[in-house]
């Protein structure tokens, strides 16, 4: 199973399961994601939901077999926009508790959630500009929100990728675990469990109607579907594959 689903007393854990591949985000993973998601909405037993990786990382990125060959015509119906958006929507407190990798599509869902939490080892970036891509789900937009401009500009176009000390300076996360993520987070998702409910779906419900009336979510997105016919993307996903540098050429 690639979601396990592990009810807890007042709240959630949902594991991502593809330790092989890192926990990549595959379509599947994230349509089970975002209908579990749903499913716990709807549940007046959950009040806050834990998101976590399986064996060491939280989610590598997405999954690069089905990119590869992916067009702008065939990403314009793509049903991972409806899953993203379910996700987003989610109306109870979501934490994410991130230890190894979460990079690229890994990165963007660990920032939809509305407390980071990042262990010793989590390693966080937005690398898709090696693969001749931009972020795709608003990690750009929502990165530049936490970071500032600059910070951005700076992870997006050279595809850096940091560790947990300097995404919590630069308010990327909110906290950061003396050992892994999920002990921490485990501990938040209980205390907010025993918060009034209400107030705090009221109180998130406020707070991403102000973030995303700033974010330019449909103008990344568009042009990350551009991309996809690219000789660019091509190359970058060969290079990516066969571990060598890509030799762009702007086509």
């Amino acid at each position: 199973m690639d979601l396990i689903i592990t009810p807890m007393q007042g709240w959630a854990r949902l594991t991502l399961s593809r330790p092989a591949q890192k926990n990549a985000l595959n379509t599947a993973l994230l349509a089970a994601l975002a209908g579990a998601l749903d499913a716990l909405a709807a549940d007046p037993a959950c009040r806050a939901v834990v998101l976590t990786g399986a064996e060491g990382n939280f989610a590598a990125g997405a999954d690069i077999g089905e990119i590869e060959h992916k067009t702008t015509a065939e990403a314009a119906v793509d049903p991972r926009k409806a899953y993203w958006a379910a996700i987003r929507v989610f109306p109870k407190p979501l934490i994410a508790a991130v230890d190894g990798f979460a990079l690229g599509g890994g990165f963007e869902l660990a920032v939809m959630a509305d407390i980071l939490v990042l262990g010793p080892t989590a390693r966080v970036g937005l690398p898709e500009t090696n693969l001749g891509l931009i972020p795709g789900a608003g990690g750009g937009q929502r990165l530049q929100a936490l970071a500032g401009r600059a910070r951005a500009m700076r992870m997006v176009l050279t595809g850096e990728v940091i560790d947990a000390v300097t995404a919590l300076g630069w308010g990327i996360a909110a906290y950061q675990a003396e050992g892994p993520a999920l002990e921490l987070a485990e501990t938040l998702a209980a205390t907010l469990a025993a918060r009034a409910p209400l107030a705090l779906m009221a109180a998130k419900a406020a707070l991403l109607a102000g973030e995303d009336l700033g974010l330019a979510l449909q103008a990344e997105r568009t042009r990350f579907e551009a991309l996809l016919d690219t000789a660019d993307k091509t190359e970058g996903i060969r290079a990516f594959r066969d571990r060598r540098k890509a030799e762009f050429t702007g086509k």
